[in-house]
């Protein structure tokens, strides 16, 4: 049965609103905003809900999961794939998610370089022996920069009907805060971590004293891990089984980058042609009510630009214009606009890019239009 389901169970009975899971969802999404964290790893994943959240933030470029339960994070992994949505309109950031089949009293390098590593209602799901490695592992092999531990407060469990023992038939054990903090603090002690406390489900009024009914522990590390330590620590090879992965389609890829930025520069450019030559046009009609000669104005004779000259003008000049039948609308003009600069960086890069995959003027300066099909339909 899944924790969350069965403990919705016991809470609905007093109103948490949002309902817990999501609150303690909320809390690692809040602290993600706050720390900006690139690579983040949840213990315990189960149905890899927190995950699925977390791709949204445009911070994370690295997302693992790991489970003891395969069969659970494979019935809903498929939220994590990749939308056309994020192929038709590839992100700026990378993002590669990974889920893995293990025990977290377990050490794999695959689990190494991480900023956060969340454990969301994980350790009293812990046996004796798997919680006595538990700290070794996460602290001292991962030693990520932030842990975030979540777990029951067994003193709001009075408040819960049909709680008898334990909240969850999995549960090995549940602490009073007391319990959680002196293990959370001789943790930190031991691995140089700092730890501050705080909980999610508010008690009833009158009832504060329970304390929250979730409680959690923010680990904090005093110092940077060094390329030293945690080289030492490697073990030879994997002991987990990666299950998922899936790599999103990103700007920072050069093949989604150049589609992009043709995409842009296409677009940009007949916006431009069109205004340009809705101008000309306008300007012939304020001198001549004839529409045939007004057709014929507008076409400037092939000859009145040399092609030297024309290279010229595209070279000293950022201003799109007409020679004869064709349109030029310089790539530096095109540069100026801040998305196009956004996406390419320098000028140089935008014309790598759009080498080859729009039509240039022959020194490569400038995107180039026939207008005869315009004439045609004026």
């Amino acid at each position: 049965m899944d924790k969350n389901f069965q403990e919705e169970q016991f809470t609905g009975i007093i109103k948490f609103t949002p309902p817990l899971y999501k609150q303690r969802y909320q809390f690692i999404k809040d602290l993600v905003g706050k720390y900006k964290p690139k690579k983040v790893a949840d213990l315990g994943c189960a149905d890899c809900t927190l995950l699925w959240m977390l791709k949204f933030c445009s911070c994370i470029e690295v997302l693992a999961g790991l489970d003891i339960c395969a069969s659970v994070m494979k019935e809903k992994m498929h939220r994590l794939s990749p939308l056309p949505g994020d192929y038709l309109q590839p992100a700026e950031r990378s993002l590669t998610v990974t889920l893995h089949h293990g025990s977290v009293a377990h050490k794999d390098p695959c689990m190494l370089g991480f900023d956060l590593v969340t454990c969301i209602e994980l350790i009293e799901h812990l046996d004796q022996l798997e919680l006595k490695k538990f700290p070794a592992v996460v602290f001292g092999f991962m030693a990520p920069s932030i842990v975030v531990i979540s777990t029951p407060n067994s003193e709001f469990n009075p408040l819960l009907p049909g709680v008898t023992l334990f909240r969850h038939p999995d549960h090995k054990f549940e602490w009073n805060r007391e319990q959680f903090q002196s293990w959370a603090l001789e943790t930190a002690r031991r691995y140089d971590y700092s730890v501050e406390f705080t909980g999610v489900g508010h008690p009833p009024t009158g009832m504060e004293n329970v304390g929250f009914c979730t409680q959690i522990g923010v680990f904090v590390r005093k110092y940077p891990q060094t390329s030293e330590s945690a080289q030492s620590e490697k073990p030879t090879e994997a002991v987990y089984k990666t299950v998922f992965k899936a790599v999103y389609p990103s700007l920072k890829d050069e093949k989604y980058l150049q589609n992009a930025v043709v995409s842009e520069v296409i677009f940009i450019a007949q916006i431009i042609k069109r205004s340009l030559l809705d101008h000309l046009m306008s300007e012939h009609e304020e001198y001549n009510d004839d529409p045939t000669e007004r057709k014929s104005k507008f076409q400037p004779s092939m000859n009145c630009f040399s092609e030297d000259l024309g290279n010229w003008v595209v070279e000293k000049s950022m201003e799109p214009f007409v020679n004869g039948s064709v349109v030029y609308i310089p790539l530096k003009t095109i540069f100026s606009f801040p998305k196009v600069n956004r996406l390419c960086g320098t000028f140089e890069k935008l014309c790598k890019l759009v080498a080859g995959k729009v039509t240039l003027s022959s020194d490569g300066s400038a995107v180039m239009f026939n207008t005869e099909h315009e004439n045609e339909e004026n």
